[in-house]
């Protein structure tokens, strides 16, 4: 049987290497499936998602929320749990306490603030949290603690491993938007997924939930496997810092979102559509078995 060869984007992340490695370097059964790799930022993935350019790609739940008539999550390979939601900073000591979020509501919304993209999950937290603040820049998600620091941007709304790295540069946290989020659902909050395009057969969208969750329970079985690939594209991370991205990251919703992880990904969109943050979702967004 000939190979099916399909384009898979993802990001540099260790979390997102460290599931990848196994899939992607043929360590485990791919069911004849090969893949065309596309390694670059969550922002970049989610543009390439709306030019419909990758069969599977990563993709950050805010973007899927606009585009689940072309893709389906498949039950593998998210990022979502407690304690690892995205952290607005500042140069200044300034902090909600109890997610009093009135108390910081003028404040906040005369800042400029440094964003990930417009359509990561972080972007919006930021917009369910603080809607009239729209004074906004767009920047890769690695050069935002420097805005901050240089005074190009009033705040910085921080992801991935920058949350390990902003106190060191001597960076202040207004307020840790997954403890808002889960202050206000007792839930985990669902930050990126990985999404097929709902085209494909039913038959090969099967084979790629099937393998991704393969690729994920082999990362977690032999977890020095993948390190090589993830030291190579952590770039200037330390490895204490990569090895606390994974951890972070990387939990048991990655292997299988579950029932109480499928209710947490509806409930993130419920509660966009309810302030008008995105647009009306398909009704079907998890892939079918």
């Amino acid at each position: 049987m000939s190979d099916t060869k399909l384009t898979l984007g993802f990001s540099p992340c260790p979390n997102d290497t460290f599931i990848f490695d196994a899939m992607v370097h043929g360590k485990i059964d791919t069911e004849d499936l090969s893949f065309e790799v596309l390694m670059t930022d969550v922002e970049e993935l989610n543009q390439k998602a709306f030019q419909k350019k990758l069969d599977i790609t990563k993709l950050s739940y805010h973007a899927f929320a606009y585009l689940t008539d072309d893709y389906v999550l498949l039950e593998s390979g998210s990022a979502l749990g407690f304690g690892v939601g995205p952290i607005l900073i500042t140069n200044y000591k300034l902090q909600i306490t109890d997610y009093k979020i009135s108390n910081l509501q003028s404040a906040i919304c005369n800042y400029k603030i440094a964003i990930p993209g417009k359509y990561t999950t972080a972007n919006f937290l930021l917009r369910l949290a603080f809607p009239e603040a729209k004074n906004k820049t767009e920047m890769l998600f690695s050069d935002i603690e420097d805005a901050v620091l240089s005074g190009k941007a009033d705040a910085g709304l921080i992801i991935h491993e920058n949350r390990f790295t902003y106190e060191k540069r001597g960076l202040y946290k207004i307020i840790d938007f997954g403890e808002y989020w889960e202050t206000l659902t007792n839930s985990p909050i669902p930050l990126g997924g990985i999404v097929v395009k709902r085209n494909l057969s039913d038959e090969i969208k099967n084979k790629i939930n099937r393998v991704m969750r393969r690729s994920v329970e082999y990362a977690y079985a032999n977890p020095e496997a993948s390190r090589s690939f993830v030291k190579e594209n952590a770039q200037t991370m330390s490895e204490e810092v990569m090895q606390q991205h994974i951890n972070l990251y990387v939990n048991d919703y990655t292997i299988d979102l579950g029932e109480k992880g499928r209710n947490s990904v509806k409930l993130l969109f419920d509660k966009a559509k309810q302030v008008g943050v995105i647009p009306k979702t398909n009704e079907n967004i998890f892939i079918s078995k």
